[in-house]
């Protein structure tokens, strides 16, 4: 399941955006496990929050918390600081723009990448277009591909609205990493729904609240 929560919570955001806030109910399967929230504000630094607790019999079995700030320039990421606690095993991860490449390190490693690299960040359509994104809460640099899947009706805040859906495939060095599926309204181009299948072969749904 750790993998699953990777790349949930990073941002992408153009310079046209205004300030704005995504909160969305996280479920496990049917059941409701915890909450995530980005807000964006006018200087483009965006700031993701998540909590979730999964429970076994009305016992804790999996904790994860999370918190990262982004700022972007021109929908490239500027500079990164993420902390994540899994299971009390904390990650941290730091990124800054330097010298034309964007360096990025986790604590056991220290990575160059492009000037203008990408995080997996949903509510911007651009990372469709994309060949490889940067996962914020471990650091890795991975080999994405995205495919339409089609146009179809969702229920977003209790209405019907037409999306089109998209399959986010991602991997490192040949190993599947992330099977995510994603909607946008088609009237606004909005992000508005999320699914994902854990290795453990559970289903991660978000929903707009």
């Amino acid at each position: 399941m750790k993998t699953l929560f990777f790349a949930i919570f990073t941002l992408l955001v153009s310079p046209s955006v205004m300030a704005r806030e995504w909160a969305f109910d996280v479920y496990l399967d049917k059941t409701k496990i915890g909450q995530h929230t980005f807000k964006l504000n006018n200087a483009q630094e965006l700031v993701s929050q998540a909590k979730f607790n999964v429970k076994v019999l009305f016992i804790n079995a999996y904790q994860y918390q999370h918190k990262a700030v982004e700022n972007w320039q021109n929908s490239c990421l500027k500079n990164l600081e993420a902390n994540t606690v899994e299971n009390d095993i904390t990650t941290k991860v730091k990124g800054q723009l330097s010298d034309g490449n964007f360096v990025v390190e986790n604590g056991a490693e220290k990575q160059s990448l492009p000037s203008c690299a990408m995080t997996f960040a949903y509510w911007n359509q651009k990372i469709l277009q994309q060949s490889k994104l940067l996962n914020p809460q471990n650091a890795e640099w991975l080999d994405t591909k995205i495919s339409k899947v089609g146009t179809e009706m969702l229920d977003v805040k209790g209405k019907k609205v037409e999306t089109t859906r998209y399959k986010l495939d991602a991997s490192l060095n040949g190993k599947p990493k992330l099977d995510i599926e994603l909607w946008y309204e088609n009237a606004s181009n909005d992000w508005v729904a999320l699914k994902s299948i854990t290795p453990e072969g559970y289903t991660i749904n978000y929903k707009l609240k």
